[in-house]
């Protein structure tokens, strides 16, 4: 006979320590010494430059995310996840999706996936290896930069996390990870 109430028990620990472990984690990631970013120009959905201070608005603090761009199912899944909380995250600080695709690009894929949100082309810019999002052979890793604008108006990169399945960006594999059955050959798709 399974002891359930022991089971329970140690799941509710287990989430507990989880979850401090996650705060310590954060935590530690924001201790890292900031450094200066440059105000890069980017490239909004109208082809037209914008730069990174341009992006804050009125915001101190900025949320940046790193997608590989139209050819990734897994950032395109990540970014779909976005579309029902970008206001929440504008609410608290700016929200920014950035990829490595032309302007053309960018505008095409952003529009057919209804990406209300701020997407800007990195393209013809060093932020994507600066921040550390792009290797030496050109290959991206998709992720998050957090940035805040001091008042004199530098830009300070604070903290960084890269995206993966059972990443805490997307919740999708949180539910997966609750099913009674494993399916390790899933894989997102542009279309259902």
């Amino acid at each position: 006979m399974t002891d359930t109430k022991a089971i329970t028990d140690k799941i509710s620990s287990l989430e507990q320590e989880i979850i401090r472990k996650k705060t310590e984690l954060y935590d530690l990631k924001k201790t890292l010494p900031r450094f200066e970013v440059q105000n890069y120009t980017l490239i909004d959905r109208d082809g037209k430059p914008i730069t990174l201070l341009d992006l804050f608005g009125n915001k101190s603090e900025m949320i940046l995310v790193h997608n590989m761009g139209h050819f990734c199912p897994y950032c395109t899944l990540w970014a779909d996840g976005f579309k029902g909380m970008y206001h929440h995250l504008e609410d608290r600080a700016a929200f920014v999706v950035s990829t490595p695709d032309s302007p053309d690009v960018m505008k095409k894929f952003a529009d057919s996936r209804a990406w209300d949100f701020t997407v800007v082309s990195t393209q013809g810019s060093t932020l994507k290896p600066d921040l550390g999002f792009q290797l030496a052979d050109g290959s991206y890793y998709p992720g998050v930069s957090t940035l805040q604008k001091s008042a004199d108006g530098k830009i300070y990169h604070i903290a960084k996390a890269f995206f993966g399945p059972g990443d805490d960006f997307c919740a999708l594999w949180y539910f997966f990870d609750m099913l009674p059955t494993e399916n390790p050959e899933w894989e997102p798709k542009f279309q259902y």
